[in-house]
């Protein structure tokens, strides 16, 4: 950026090439691209990832139900959890056996996860269960998918400046390389006579 600066301002300068000034503009229509486009791309990511992940959170719910579990016993192991929702059970939740009423009115009993480090036989806590009764995991809330959409569009509007970048760098790679050629075309014209005084005269 401060060497496209220093072009731009020797830009009537004899000395000045046709390729140093295409690299300055390259450069001022990446950053440009990289003040508007990006931040769009980011908001467009994010905004179509909200919304679907919102349908998704709203059809999920709609196909879930809570229901109350009671504890008949604890399995004695404890079992790490990878759910980064649960923060306030540090990944720990114990296992064991509980029976609970299914939406439909069935009696279910099976071996479940609860969020308790601690689970003595009565113990009453909340599943999600799904339309036959089987305990599944929570469905993902508003909160955690607005969350995983923002991330998205952080991750789109980096890409894209990313890839605008990139393909300032390679433009800026290509004119200098067209500039080293013709250099060399120059000194292949001008070597013989290098040095040489009176030559070609």
């Amino acid at each position: 950026m401060r060497t496209a600066v220093a072009v731009w301002r020797r830009r009537h300068s004899p000395l000045c090439r046709k390729t140093d000034l295409a690299e300055v503009w390259v450069t001022f229509a990446a950053l440009l691209l990289i003040a508007l486009a990006a931040p769009a791309a980011g908001w467009l990511c994010g905004t179509v990832t909200h919304d679907a992940l919102r349908e998704s959170v709203r059809v999920r719910h709609e196909q879930l139900h809570r229901a109350t579990a009671t504890v008949v016993r604890a399995v004695p192991e404890p079992v790490v959890i990878t759910d980064p929702e649960i923060a306030s059970e540090r990944g720990t939740r114990t296992r064991v056996v509980a029976e609970w009423t299914a939406y439909d009115g069935g009696r279910h009993t099976g071996t479940v996860t609860t969020g308790r480090q601690v689970a003595r036989p009565g113990d009453r806590f909340r599943v999600w269960t799904d339309e036959q009764g089987r305990v599944v995991d929570r469905p993902l809330d508003d909160a955690t998918a607005s969350t995983h959409a923002a991330i998205a569009g952080v991750g789109a509007a980096a890409g894209a400046a990313a890839l605008i970048d990139g393909g300032r760098r390679l433009v800026v790679w290509r004119l200098v390389r067209r500039r080293y050629a013709r250099l060399d075309q120059a000194w292949a014209k001008a070597g013989p006579d290098w040095g040489r005084t009176g030559a070609g005269s």
